[in-house]
């Protein structure tokens, strides 16, 4: 299977193809990595190609900080902090990922006056980490890209899953922000549901990346039926539950 080595983004979340991610990028590292992502389109360069893909690859933290120390700890005053691309990630930095992340392409990089920047990207193939490299400013990563199956019974599975989910988000009464189902039509390509729905439900990270890696879209769809049924009963019984404040996503601050 064909190999590709990009920028390595671990965040404390889990990213699905098709879905926004608006990111905060404040720390060194990420912004030697939106740096050199931004030079396509900003060498002036007119047989560039001002729709080429900006791609880096967003990965769910298992084990460490998404953003490293920037100065001695308390308190101890005389700790070193720990610096470099893999900062808090430990030795071997593979290890402090889950090994299925997301492509993500930057359709916009913008460097703030501080020189952070806001990114706004968007999840394209899942890919597997066969490597993690951090002798560079930031982290890369080799990686494979991992098939799209629908698996037997996709489509069947995508109506059940789409009719549970309507009702999951009836449950959240007063949930008006973020909503999928709330004055918009759902699509209903088995894998757009499977990835869709799994972004919107209110789930940990755990639940979210068993998502992610799932073979194929029917026993994603198998196990979000389960789970949306699951949580639907769970918000029956609490009626007070602040379904807003649940429901919205945070940009991602890096």
């Amino acid at each position: 299977m064909t190999t590709a080595r990009l920028p390595l983004f671990p965040l404390n979340s889990v990213l699905f193809p098709g879905l926004v991610l608006p990111l905060n990028v404040f720390e060194e590292r990420y912004r030697a990595m939106m740096r050199d992502l931004s030079k396509t389109t900003d060498s002036g360069d007119d047989d560039e190609d001002e729709d080429e893909p900006r791609r880096f690859v967003v990965v769910a933290i298992r084990d460490g900080r998404e953003v490293a120390p920037s100065a001695p700890g308390m308190p101890d005053p005389t700790a070193v902090p720990e610096r470099g691309p893999g900062a808090g990630f430990g030795p071997d930095p593979l290890q402090a990922f889950h090994q299925v992340g997301c492509v993500a392409d930057a359709a916009t990089i913008r460097e703030r006056e501080d020189g952070s920047y806001e990114v706004l990207a968007t999840g394209t193939t899942r890919v597997r980490l066969l490597s993690v490299d951090a002798s560079g400013p930031y982290l890369t990563a080799e990686i494979e890209e991992l098939p799209e199956e629908l698996g037997e019974g996709a489509g069947t599975l995508a109506e059940g899953v789409l009719r549970a989910f309507r009702n999951y988000q009836k449950r959240l009464a007063g949930a008006r922000e973020r909503s999928l189902a709330s004055g918009a039509e759902l699509p209903d390509e088995p894998s757009v549901v499977s990835y869709l729905v799994a972004a919107a439900t209110v789930l940990d990270i755990p639940a979210r990346q068993r998502l992610l890696q799932a073979p194929d879209a029917a026993t994603r769809l198998r196990e979000e039926l389960k789970i949306l049924r699951t949580e639907t009963a769970v918000i029956r019984h609490l009626p007070s539950l602040p379904a807003v404040d649940l429901t919205r996503t945070p940009t991602s601050p890096n």
